[in-house]
């Protein structure tokens, strides 16, 4: 279909060139992609189980004959390491498609225990009575998991394979159809997903992608009246304005929003493994990830090592090309956020932070590179410490014992994930027990990814992942009837 709108380009972040052109949708097209989904859902809906696990599967074969170009297309989208290009995203992806092929056999009915409604006034009993039946009743029930039906998913820029595959692999699992608006920034390798869909023998209007660097694009494909849940990955303002939405018309909604992860860091803890896990918020995306521990609390007794530690570490990260075997630490997505980054950290020194590494423009004529930046001596009033910058930026708050890091963790309004280092296995979990979070971490930024994910407080409403990301895009049925 050619673009009402034309087309815009993508801009590779190491280089500054054009990596393609993407099309810019109209709201007209926008509502022709949701009617073709909604024209679809009836029939993919209904489609067996099996079917829908073959294409999958087929997809992720797809993905695997195709590894290399779609790795290196979301490298020169994204900016992301090589490594970082075919393990995290696409790795991730195939993953996640033959996760969902297996996912779409789960069982989605539940039998419920008989009740027994005994014969009398009131409840089910007294209902009975009226229709001339004044017996004794007992009644069996059936819990089954339904499609929600159309389904919006709008994606992050940090991952657009990992994060594009964990909504639409699960969602057309459970027999929903999607409209997929991925991020301006970086949205041809979505495009790709869907080729790949296609040819796995996907029906047409199942899976539709409309693009756009305007917001109306995203809008449009919120408000319209032919789609029953959105799915979406990014900052928590923009999805309270869809959340807003979302209500509006009575929408399902899944938000993965913003994080300012916790990182508490105890007297007891092994230093080594501490300043591995945390610096991992340098390299991984060069700290565009919502997971990431940015804002570490240190015990006293260990806090100046641990600084020390992290800026050994920080100093030792190679910055620069990302498709260069050495590079650790890739560039950010645009100029823009680049400035934006840059702007925090000038913030961090006025509001009385201490610079202790990087905060300075790595040098070289392009690409939107941000040198890994370390803060020490801040305190949790500070707006560098209280909002999410999404970059390789860390700030360091000293604590006396735990009560005071519990507070200062919970002191947030963020809750997606946290983290706590500690050789005291008890106190770990005695301290993660009380963190008002969607997850922590033990000793490790590592996760499970069949544990439910998502967030407290303003970093999201729902949870997926696993068989987690099954329920989420579906809808409970109760059928009852008489023993």
């Amino acid at each position: 279909m050619t673009p009402d709108d034309g087309h815009y380009d993508v801009i590779d972040p190491a280089t500054e060139e054009v990596v393609g052109r993407a099309p810019e949708a109209s709201r007209a097209q926008v509502a022709e992609a949701v009617t073709a989904a909604r024209e679809a859902f009836e029939g993919w809906s209904r489609t067996a189980p099996e079917e829908r696990a073959a294409v999958l599967g087929r997809a992720a074969e797809v993905m695997r004959r195709e590894f290399v170009p779609y790795a290196e297309l979301a490298q020169a989208e994204t900016g992301a390491t090589t490594a970082t290009a075919r393990g995290m995203q696409v790795g991730v992806s195939l993953a996640r498609f033959q996760r969902y092929a297996r996912g779409a056999l789960e069982p989605v009915e539940t039998a419920l225990p008989p009740q027994v409604n005994e014969a009398g006034h009131g409840g089910t009993s007294h209902a009975l009575k009226a229709m001339g039946d004044g017996k004794a009743g007992i009644f069996g029930a059936l819990a089954v998991r339904r499609p929600v039906g159309v389904v919006t998913c709008i994606t992050s820029y940090n991952n657009p394979w990992a994060n594009a595959a964990g909504k639409v692999a699960p969602a057309l699992a459970m027999g929903n159809t999607v409209v997929v608006k991925p991020a301006p920034q970086d949205p041809l390798s979505v495009y790709r997903m869907a080729e790949a869909l296609a040819e796995a023998g996907a029906p047409p209007g199942v899976v539709n992608v409309v693009t756009g660097a305007r917001p109306e694009v995203g809008e449009a494909a919120v408000a319209a009246d032919g789609v029953d849940m959105v799915s979406f990955t990014g900052s928590t303002a923009v999805g309270q304005k869809i959340a807003e939405e979302c209500g509006r018309g009575m929408k399902r909604q899944l938000m993965e929003l913003g994080g300012k992860g916790a990182a508490l860091v105890f007297d007891d803890a092994d230093l080594e493994t501490a300043v591995a896990a945390i610096g991992t918020t340098f390299s991984f995306y060069s700290g565009q990830i919502c997971t990431a521990p940015t804002r570490v609390l240190a015990q006293r007794g260990i806090h100046d090592r641990l600084v020390a530690g992290l800026a050994r570490y920080a100093e030792r990260l190679t910055v620069g090309d990302p498709r260069a075997p050495g590079t650790v630490v890739g560039p950010v997505i645009s100029a823009a956020h680049r400035d934006r980054i840059e702007a925090y950290a000038e913030l961090a020194v006025k509001e009385g932070a201490r610079l202790v590494t990087g905060g300075q423009r790595p040098p070289g004529e392009r690409g939107f590179y941000v040198a890994p930046t370390l803060f020490a001596d801040c305190t949790n009033a500070m707006r560098a410490v209280r909002e999410e910058i999404f970059g390789p930026v860390v700030v360091v708050v000293p604590f006396d014992d735990e009560e005071e890091g519990i507070a200062l963790a919970n002191d947030s309004d963020y809750g997606l994930l946290d983290y706590v280092f500690s050789a005291d296995v008890a106190r770990a979990f005695r301290v993660a027990g009380r963190l008002r979070a969607g997850g922590v971490g033990i000793n490790t930024v590592g996760r499970n990814m069949e544990a439910p994910f998502g967030g407290f407080k303003r970093s999201g409403v729902g949870r997926d992942v696993g068989s987690y990301a099954l329920h989420a895009y579906s809808e409970m049925q109760s059928i009852v009837w008489p023993g």
